[in-house]
């Protein structure tokens, strides 16, 4: 759909939306001590509408950049808006960032103004003021804790709407005259990159961009004004900023957000949304969940679920294929939906979802069969932040190896090198004061995604993984690590897991992560007592039930990528420790130094190592974890 002059940027589709709905409609709720308080489209254009006004009363110009550090809750997206509302540029910060990555989002960025939602944020910023001197002013929305806090620099978000609403005497149209002002191809937000190679690179994205793609998305999936939608995913990350923050004002659709990320699940319960997008860590986490339970249940409802699973793949397949299922198999899944599949869905917030959506990273195909065999519509979206959604499964054309053909307006190809290369309204102009970064990437306005795959002959595209992480052993044969790594995560036991190789390593080897709760879970049904993560790990009966669950994987797995070797490692990955991006990616550049001594064993004789690993703790303090870790072999 082309973007008319009325409605080609953020603020004037708030506006449309305000006239179209006022107080007639929800446009968000948020839930506070366990009360869900809503707000309409009246409501959210009074904060937008002042603070807007309120940041121009403190000197934000045009073109200003404002970061925006905190959980997701209505201040971010009605502060994003408001900002772009202004002229100025948001751009996100996630919420677990150090300090020290703070400063540097910050710094990069040029930003004059910091959002921060509370104490912890605002102590962030606090420590690291005197090296950020563009900083005009710290907004804060959540006063827990900062009574007594007296640093000039600070500001509550309820004191710029206040400001906003005295600036508003005298500037009587100035709020929409800067509306009317901003243009498609202006600036709408900054995204940082994740960082999985070096430093985070700050992605421009236009409003043309942003709108332009959830458009096309929205043109094959139905997302409707009635919907409810949980925001879960930091909107520092594109998939939010693109499902989320412009699904929104889009769709006109109701935004619903949990009272706390620990309280996520319940809460998205309670709403039951209609469409829903997490990334794959979350599915996976899912799925883990509910096999987990089942294990726990009585051998009765065990032996139901067991019954009942194989005929929701059966019509899955069906389905998949394009081929309606039989009156057998119809009535058959309608009663295991009835006695399983539906209260299931229902203990984890999906009962009402009409689509199921991932995107962000490599999703196992055992996880998105699991899901469409308990009746989820789910779909995979192939999407990258410097091209926002390329490629999106369709209703009865899903395929669990594909990430679906491309999206109306895209297109693809595959390099000589096999690399994915994509053109469309969604290609942004580049990154922020990165002009070489830009040049390599987007060329005659193909950009080069660094995503290796190929296009099968219905159209759609085949995602293998990053061409730089494509692992060549020393004979030469090729495989996907996250191949590997998805089809283990598919295990309750398994919460994350790193798959070795290299030219100079014959064959694979896999560092697993163990979950700790269900696997706590198990031992204690099987008396074996622990004390500690590090010491459950190593337990021999765990390393044993690591090792059915690799030979599963084997079984699926060509000669050459077959695992050969695992251990347990004794801590978890943590993106604090730099092994994660904030976005929960490996970082395996960095996992390859990190982890060198332990690699090394993992390729010699030995059948353990003794490890001591930095730590870094949240209040900065540096330590070390000392332990052996048994190295075993599949033979």
């Amino acid at each position: 759909m082309e973007n008319t002059s009325a409605d080609n940027t953020l603020p004037k589709l708030f506006m449309a939306n305000l006239k179209k709905f006022g107080n007639k409609k929800l446009a968000m709720r948020k839930k506070d001590l366990g009360i869900w308080q809503q707000y309409t489209w009246q409501d959210c254009y009074e904060i937008v509408k002042f603070f807007s006004l309120g940041l121009t009363s403190l000197g934000l110009q045009r073109g200003d950049k404002v970061g925006i550090l905190g959980d997701n809750d209505p201040e971010w997206y009605l502060g994003e808006v408001a900002v772009q509302a202004a002229g100025g540029v948001p751009l996100g910060i996630f919420t677990d960032s150090i300090p020290s990555e703070v400063k540097y989002i910050a710094q990069h960025s040029d930003s004059t103004f910091i959002v921060a939602r509370d104490q912890e944020q605002v102590d962030k910023i606090l420590n690291i003021k005197n090296e950020l001197p563009l900083v005009k002013k710290l907004i804060y929305w959540d006063p827990l804790g900062l009574r007594h806090y007296d640093d000039p620099l600070m500001m509550s978000f309820e004191e710029v709407v206040k400001r906003g609403k005295e600036y508003e005497t005298g500037h009587g149209r100035l709020f929409e005259e800067n509306i009317d002002a901003g243009k498609p191809d202006d600036v709408a937000v900054l995204c940082y990159t994740s960082g999985t190679t070096g430093l985070p690179k700050g992605v421009i994205m236009t409003h043309n961009n942003l709108i332009s793609s959830i458009r096309s998305w929205f043109s094959v999936s139905t997302h409707l004004a009635t919907d409810d939608y949980v925001s879960y995913m930091s909107p520092a990350w594109v998939p939010e900023q693109s499902q989320g923050i412009t699904g929104w004002l889009v769709s006109g659709n109701v935004v619903n957000f949990p009272e706390e990320p620990d309280t996520s699940q319940e809460d998205t319960r309670e709403i039951g949304p209609q469409v829903i997008l997490y990334g794959p860590r979350l599915w996976e986490s899912l799925v883990s969940t509910i096999q987990a339970k089942i294990i726990d249940t009585s051998p009765l409802k065990r032996l139901i679920y067991n019954l009942c699973l194989p005929v929701g793949y059966k019509v899955a397949a069906l389905k998949s294929n394009k081929m309606e299922p039989g009156r057998f198999w119809r009535i058959l899944f309608k009663l295991c939906d009835w006695v399983v599949f539906h209260p299931l869905k229902d203990k984890v917030g999906l009962s009402r979802a009409r689509d199921c959506f991932t995107a962000g990273s490599y999703l196992s195909p055992d996880t998105l069969r699991f899901f469409r065999a308990i009746g989820c519509n789910m779909k995979q979206l192939f999407a990258a932040t410097e091209v926002s959604m390329v490629t999106s499964h369709l209703d009865g054309d899903v395929r669990s190896e594909s990430v679906g053909p491309p999206l109306p307006g895209v297109e693809l190809k595959i390099s000589e090198a096999g690399e994915i290369l994509v053109k469309g309204p969604g290609v942004v102009p580049g990154y922020y004061k990165n002009p070489e970064a830009t040049r390599v990437v987007i060329q005659d306005g193909w950009f080069h995604t660094g995503d290796a795959g190929h296009i099968d002959d219905a159209g759609h595209l085949i995602y293998w993984d990053r061409v730089t992480e494509l692992i060549e052993l020393a004979g030469g044969q090729k495989f996907s690590p996250q191949y590997i790594e998805g089809r283990l995560k598919f295990s309750p036991y398994i919460k994350d897991v790193m798959a070795l190789g290299g030219k100079d390593r014959p064959y694979v080897t896999v560092m697993v992560i163990i979950d700790y709760d269900n696997v706590g879970r198990w031992a204690e049904k099987n008396h074996i007592s622990y004390t500690t993560f590090t010491d459950l790990s190593q337990k021999p009966e765990v390393i044993g039930l690591m090792r059915r669950d690799i030979e599963r994987v084997n079984t699926t797995l060509p000669e050459a990528a077959k695992i050969k070797k695992f251990c347990n490692l004794h801590k978890e990955f943590d993106p604090d420790e730099a092994e994660l991006t904030r976005t929960r990616k490996l970082r395996r550049s960095f996992m390859e130094t990190q982890y060198a001594g332990l690699f090394a064993a993992l390729y010699s004789d030995n059948n353990e190592y003794k490890s001591e690993t930095d730590i870094t703790y949240r209040d900065g303090r540096k330590g070390k974890i000392g332990t052996t870790v048994k190295i075993q072999s599949m033979d």
